[in-house]
């Protein structure tokens, strides 16, 4: 009876590691997946700020060519 007991309870502390063990995995997996993301977001960001200052840049000369 004393030897059955043992047997579970090892086996319901090795399902609980077990568990604890693949929620660190799956947070690692995820932090991973959004660092990626925001690597991915920053860029098309920083492209979109490019092409915005490119059109400024050039916006600014026709106003000083208007004369009224």
């Amino acid at each position: 009876m004393l030897k059955l007991l043992n047997t579970k309870l090892l086996i319901a502390i090795l399902a609980a590691l077990t568990l604890l063990a693949s929620a660190v995995l799956y947070q690692r997996h995820e932090a991973e997946h959004r660092k990626k993301e925001e690597i991915t977001i920053r860029k098309t960001v920083e492209e979109n700020k490019r092409k915005q200052n490119s059109a400024a840049g050039s916006e600014g000369k026709t106003w000083k060519s208007y004369i009224p």
